[in-house]
């Protein structure tokens, strides 16, 4: 029997700065067929679509149009960069939870409308929310994924191979954790082509402490996305090429390995908590959590990052 042919349809939930960037990387690249728009402001959405839809002569053979919860039924990959800012007086639980709430109700009309999609998150704070979506949904946890630290991975892997002056896609590092203050460089898991990074150093000499350079490249990568909050009010450029990454991974059934959040239970001695490990990303989203063992300090420094999630989910609850 012949098998009807699926379209590559994505839904993203939030046409801001961060959804509408993430569009127009996503029809740049390739791998969606169709694109919806959804946003609370109709016309804001209406905007952006006919902006991105100007460009079509530039882009891959893509549909592009503003959409409603109706898209969610026939979704391969529905993307949720939706959420609140901050307000002047308001605390950071306070904001959690109305973020909560928020993504309580968009993923009440995804289930409504019995879609069979991938769900990615990308609101923040990320690893809560992807917690929040995966129990509210009921759907098995491989399909609720968020962006996790894959950003904050090639941040890492920037920086490395502007240290080490080697072109960054020979680089292969990972930030594992929260995605926040509590994330870590796991330099156990990093290499550059195909060498550990403590062995490459010593074979490198560029610099005379690797230890205090390591330390340095770690607080640069943490401290990344305050600096450009400082310098511009928000990021959206490279977590937009990286949410592609992460489409294209499911989109593609690439079966990537990416440190997406998934929800862990028992896996790395982590339960009950949704964090970033490596994981294979394939059409069914987080296909396997990928589990190694980790040096004692990096075992450590990941439950350390747990617990502070976990902190917050009480708050919550």
């Amino acid at each position: 029997m012949e098998t009807a042919w699926k379209k590559r349809k994505v839904v993203i939930v939030g046409a801001g700065a961060v959804g509408s960037t993430f569009a127009y990387a996503l029809a740049q690249s390739g791998p969606a067929d169709q694109i919806a728009l959804l946003d609370q402001n109709r016309d804001f959405a209406e905007g952006q679509a006919l902006d991105l839809l100007h460009g079509a002569a530039y882009f891959p053979s893509v549909d592009i149009w503003v959409g409603d919860k109706s898209d969610y039924s026939d979704a391969a990959l529905i993307v949720v960069t939706a959420g609140a800012k901050q307000t002047p007086g308001e605390s950071r639980l306070d904001l959690m939870k109305r973020n909560v709430s928020i993504i309580e109700k968009i993923v009440d009309d995804i289930v409504e409308q019995d879609s069979q999609a991938v769900l990615l998150m990308v609101s923040n704070p990320v690893d809560i929310l992807t917690r929040v979506a995966q129990k509210r949904s009921g759907w098995p946890r491989g399909r609720v994924l968020s962006s996790g630290t894959v950003l904050d991975s090639a941040r890492l892997r920037y920086t490395i191979s502007r240290h080490c002056d080697v072109d960054v896609h020979n680089v292969h590092a990972y930030i594992l954790g929260e995605h926040g203050d509590s994330e870590f460089a796991a330099w156990s898991m990093t290499h550059i082509g195909g060498v550990n990074i403590e062995t490459y150093c010593v074979l490198c000499k560029k610099c005379d402490n690797w230890d205090e350079e390591r330390k340095q490249i770690e607080e640069s990568v943490r401290q990344s996305a305050y600096h450009i909050i400082d310098y511009k009010g928000a990021t959206w450029f490279a977590v937009g090429l990286a949410l592609t990454r992460i489409a294209d991974a499911v989109l593609r059934n690439r079966k990537s390995v990416l440190t997406v959040s998934a929800y862990l239970q028992g896996e790395y001695g982590i339960d009950d908590v949704a964090m970033s490990v490596p994981c294979l990303v394939s059409a069914q989203g987080v296909e396997k959590i990928i589990e190694s063992k980790l040096p004692d300090n990096e075992q450590e420094a990941l439950e350390r990052s747990a617990g502070i999630l976990k902190r917050y989910i009480a708050q919550l609850e």
